[in-house]
């Protein structure tokens, strides 16, 4: 199975212009053997905590006709993608740090709020309350959203879940996020046997800028693919081959 993550230059605040570019995107990882790509955190609008707060239109859900290139890719190229976004939620005042995952037919396959909110977050969204799974081609997957994979137990009950592949859509920017992104996704791998792959911004989103380095990490830790630093593509590696 090959796994592709989207390293992504959001547009701000462009649900529509960021949902064409996605499409395009999942249409070239499918081209390339991908049966599922992962894009980084809040990329359908950017990391624009400010206009999110401000304008409620820029909050999605799964059948919002904005996101149908997406959905429309994953049914003509029989893949999947977990596209990361700010979502309403059920009995909570605010929203959600959400990734959707479309499946083979466009159709929403499970939906994940990330539970750790890191700083100013927690001002303009709820946590989450469960994790994320859901299986593609026989094969279970976690999701997890960027702070939410400074906590180890989150990969360690995906491991116990018997979850194989853990997809991680993250927002690390350059400096100190390069040197975190070194430390915590290998360590994820290695500890608890799983395949990681993280997509990351890259350029400006919101106040930061994304150093890139998206990549796909082995159950030994070792890398098997990695993006560049400085400009949007995809991460390809092939895992779990039997």
């Amino acid at each position: 199975m090959i796994v592709a993550a989207a390293q992504f230059t959001s547009e701000p605040g462009s649900v529509e212009a960021n949902a064409r570019r996605m499409a395009a995107d999942v249409r070239e990882a499918a081209g390339r053997g991908a049966r599922i790509t992962v894009f980084p955190e809040l990329a359908l609008t950017g990391y624009e905590l400010e206009l999110l707060t401000k304008d409620p239109s820029l909050l999605v859900t799964p059948e919002d006709p904005r996101l149908e290139p997406i959905r429309a890719a994953c049914r003509e190229t029989s893949t999947a993608a977990v596209v990361n976004c700010a979502a309403p939620t059920h009995g909570a005042a605010l929203p959600a740090i959400t990734s959707f995952v479309f499946g083979q037919d466009g159709a929403l396959l499970t939906r994940y709020d990330k539970q750790h909110l890191y700083e100013a977050e927690s001002e303009v969204f709820s946590p989450g309350t469960g994790d994320g799974r859901f299986e593609l081609d026989g094969v279970r997957f976690a999701l997890a959203t960027c702070f939410d994979n400074h906590f180890p137990e989150l990969a360690k009950r995906a491991a116990a879940d018997k979850c194989e592949i853990y997809l991680a859509s993250s927002l690390y920017w350059k400096g100190n996020g390069e040197r975190e992104r070194t430390a915590v996704y290998p360590s994820l791998a290695k500890d608890h046997g799983l395949y990681v792959a993280l997509a990351n911004h890259v350029g400006r989103s919101g106040p930061y800028v994304g150093c890139g380095l998206s990549a796909v990490w082995a159950p030994d830790g070792t890398t098997t693919a990695e993006a560049a630093t400085d400009r949007p593509g995809l991460a390809l590696a092939d895992v779990l081959t039997r």
